[in-house]
């Protein structure tokens, strides 16, 4: 019997996280797994195996986006590590700006992490319906970029 990659399941964990947090803002503090595990993983000498075999929000995007994508090219500026540097930089600044503005109380920070993880899946998401899904998968394009 062979075995079921994680990818064709992992989507699963995202959408528990979102009703997780819409219940109880607090679980938004499980979002520093999601962006601690790519870095465990390329810590480790891995590279981007985090979001191409494992990631919960990558797997939700390319099993859904399929029949809503428009299908087009991902403009060729987007793909440029200068673009990718930037988006990187600006998601950088919000979330630090974000968890600065909690004050580091823990409730705060859980609802700063979990809205930070609702812009960025929904961001993926409007990629993926107006370009083709793997740009939706925008982890493999943007989270992991070498600077």
């Amino acid at each position: 019997m062979a075995k079921q990659s994680i990818q064709n399941w992992s989507w699963i964990i995202i959408i528990t996280f979102f009703i997780l947090g819409f219940l109880d803002t607090r679980f938004g503090i499980l979002g520093f797994i999601c962006m601690g595990a790519p870095m465990y993983h390329a810590l480790k000498g891995e590279g981007k195996i985090h979001c191409s075999k494992y990631c919960p929000r990558g797997s939700f995007l390319g099993k859904f986006l399929q029949r809503l994508s428009l299908q087009n090219q991902l403009p060729a500026y987007m793909r440029t590590r200068m673009a990718k540097n930037i988006l990187l930089g600006v998601m950088m600044t919000v979330f630090s700006i974000s968890m600065i503005h909690t004050g580091f109380v823990f409730e705060k920070m859980a609802f700063a992490l979990f809205r930070f993880m609702g812009m960025s899946f929904v961001i993926g998401i409007l990629m993926g319906v107006f370009f083709k899904p793997e740009a939706g998968v925008w982890s493999v394009r943007w989270d992991m970029v070498p600077v």
